[in-house]
Order: structure tokens, then C-alpha cells, then sequence
């Protein structure tokens, strides 16, 4: 994903601003366009990093990284945050049948993919490890503020759901600071708070949606299918093309399904989520990518999340190069590639 609203400097209302830096595994940007001050800007990487440093699994001592040691051992005191954070993986990981779960981690681990250390592993490696994928097993104790893993070799990993959970923390620290429009960028979960009528000196006071491309997931970075138009919204995508390595002449995307421990293969090249929180849209991208269209879309319509998370969108891409969209996306989405088709 990324960003199309861009203006000429006589339309534009605010100079463009930007920063950028290396967190939570990825490259992050916030877009204040001359709202912001360093102040600002330094309470929003300074929270970054403090989820980071409570949330990685790749760093050591972290609250996950704790979690993880003490498996099968004794349960491991954790911050308000993180608990949050692990109640609503839970959340998902039950309305999806397991089909998300934070326990996923050992499963992570093997494959690494994306890392130094990707490789392909053989089918009992992989065989070896499904008993330790089961978010059952993950106990939460709110009273004493702590987490148990009951069996050993078990893993958290919450990659696909704590950079949502990030976003909606950039999110609140910006509407306290009274910015009126902005875009935050954690590598690929994008937030698009307020209205883009800060860039353009014509709007007159009239809101106007932020547009956000969705990557084509066959060509390369730059390439979109279609444009969402939003604010106030997250938009997040889930897909083939986000992380991937390839042994024997084939690709493996990291993706994994906690059924059989490979990569999800099911006909679907990416989902894209629109939604109201962006820890709910980063769930429910990947929970809605490994159920597929049929179980994903009737996820989407379950009065369960709509209670938990209002009313998600999603645009599901096939790899005959169709797309379809949920009934409410269409208010968000246009395309505009002639290689892809829209159907029903």
C-alpha cells in the first residue's frame, strides 16, 4: 500500500513532513504535513519502541521473549499493553477456529522466513511442532497480570497483529495533539487519520478521503490494483508478496497455516481489510487470508466480530486475477487495473 495524495505546491495547505525510522522489524513513517513538531514526532518512536521492547520476539528480554522461555514452566508477568494485545490475538484465534493464532511462533521460528536463516524444513520438523501451535493453551490471568504458555517449546509471535495495535496507539497520540490529518505508515498497516483538506488550500473546509493504492501482488512495488479512498479508517494487506522465500524453483510465503504448518494455499493472492481500529484490520487480514474467501467473508458478517469491531470491508484477490469484494468495500475501493476483473 501506499500513499496517492500527493499535491502540487500551489494546492497545497500544509509543506509535506515526514519521519521515518527503523522499528517494530520495519521501516515506519508518519506524515504530519506541518502539523508536527519534534515533540511530537519523538512521543510517537518513543511508544513505537516501547512496544517493540515489551512485544518483539527477535529481541531478547522482552515481556514475549520471557513469555516464551518460561513455556511449560511458570506463568510470566506482563504489562497492561501487551495483555491487550494477546486477549484480542485470543479473541481472533477463537472466532477463526485457530485459523489465526499467536501461539503460531515455533512454526515462525522453523521456516524463518524473511531472516538470515530461512530454510525449507522437512515435513517431521514441521509434524514435530504442530502440537505446540494451539492458542488453548494460552492462559491469561488478569488479576495477577500474567501469561502461561502450559506447554514447553511453545511460542507467542505476535507479528500479525501488534503493529495494528501500534498504529491505534500513533493514532491516539496524534488526535490528543490536535493534528487534524495525517498518515501512518508501520511498514504496510497504514492508519489515515482525519481528512486530507490539511494538503489542499481549495478544499474550503470540505472533508476530503485520504487515497491509499493496493499493491498489485504479481508485479512490483508500485504496481496497484485499485485505489481505497478513506479517513479515519486502517487499511491493511495480507498477502504472497509481503514476505516470501523460494528453495527448489518454488515460492513460500510466510503466511503459515496452523493446521498443517505449511504456507496457506487456498486460491487467494492478498485480502485487504478496511476498519475502524487497526489492530482489528491487522487480525483480521491475516485470519480472513488463511479461512479463504467463503470462510473469511462469513467471518466478516459474524455478529461476534461485528460486536468486537464493527463493520470490516474486505477486497479478496484470487490468482485467476479476479477480485471480489465484501458488500460495504465498494464504498471504499475502486480499480483501476484492466488486468484484474471484478466479480460478484
Amino acid at each position: 500500500m501506499f500513499l496517492l495524495s500527493f499535491c502540487s505546491k500551489q494546492q497545497t495547505g500544509a509543506r509535506e513532513e515526514v519521519r521515518r525510522e527503523f522499528v517494530l522489524g520495519t521501516i515506519c513513517q508518519v506524515r504530519l504535513y506541518g502539523q508536527g513538531s519534534d515533540l511530537v514526532y519523538n512521543r510517537i518512536f518513543a511508544r513505537l519502541r516501547e512496544i517493540e521492547n515489551t512485544m518483539s520476539v527477535n529481541m531478547a528480554d522482552t515481556a514475549v521473549d520471557r513469555i516464551n522461555r518460561n513455556a511449560g514452566a511458570e506463568a510470566v508477568e506482563a504489562p497492561a499493553d501487551l495483555l491487550e494485545v494477546i486477549e484480542r490475538s485470543l479473541f481472533y484465534a477463537r472466532l477463526s477456529g485457530g485459523a489465526f493464532d499467536p501461539s503460531i511462533g515455533p512454526l515462525v521460528k522453523l521456516w524463518g522466513i524473511g531472516t538470515a536463516t530461512e530454510r525449507l524444513p522437512s515435513g517431521s520438523e514441521i509434524a514435530s511442532l504442530l502440537p505446540l501451535v494451539d492458542y488453548r493453551h494460552v492462559e491469561i490471568d488478569r488479576e495477577r497480570k500474567r501469561v502461561f504458555l502450559r506447554k514447553s517449546g511453545m511460542a507467542l509471535d505476535l507479528g500479525a497483529i501488534a503493529k495494528g495495535y501500534a498504529a491505534d496507539e500513533v493514532a491516539a497520540i496524534l488526535r490528543e495533539a490536535g493534528i487534524r490529518g495525517a498518515v501512518i505508515d508501520l511498514g504496510g498497516n497504514v492508519f489515515a487519520l482525519g481528512d486530507r483538506s490539511v494538503l489542499d488550500a481549495r478544499a474550503g473546509g470540505r472533508a476530503l478521503n485520504w487515497r491509499i493504492g493496493i499493491q498489485d501482488p504479481l508485479k512490483e512495488r508500485g504496481t496497484y490494483i485499485g485505489v481505497m479512498e478513506i479517513r479515519d479508517k486502517s487499511v491493511v494487506t495480507s498477502g504472497i508478496y509481503e514476505r516470501y522465500m523460494e528453495a527448489d524453483g518454488k515460492r513460500y510465503h510466510h503466511i503459515l497455516s496452523s493446521r498443517d504448518g505449511y504456507p496457506v494455499a487456498n486460491g487467494l493472492l492478498s485480502v485487504t481489510i478496511v476498519a475502524d481500529h487497526s489492530i482489528d484490520a491487522d487480525a483480521l487480514s491475516t485470519a480472513v487470508f488463511a479461512l479463504g474467501y467463503e470462510k473469511g467473508r462469513a467471518l466478516l458478517e459474524s455478529p461476534e466480530l461485528k460486536g468486537i469491531a464493527g463493520q470490516a470491508e474486505a477486497a479478496f484477490v484470487f490468482a485467476d486475477r479476479s477480485v471480489r469484494l465484501t458488500a460495504g468495500m465498494a464504498e471504499y475501493f475502486a480499480m483501476n487495473n484492466d488486468d484484474y476483473r471484478l466479480e460478484d
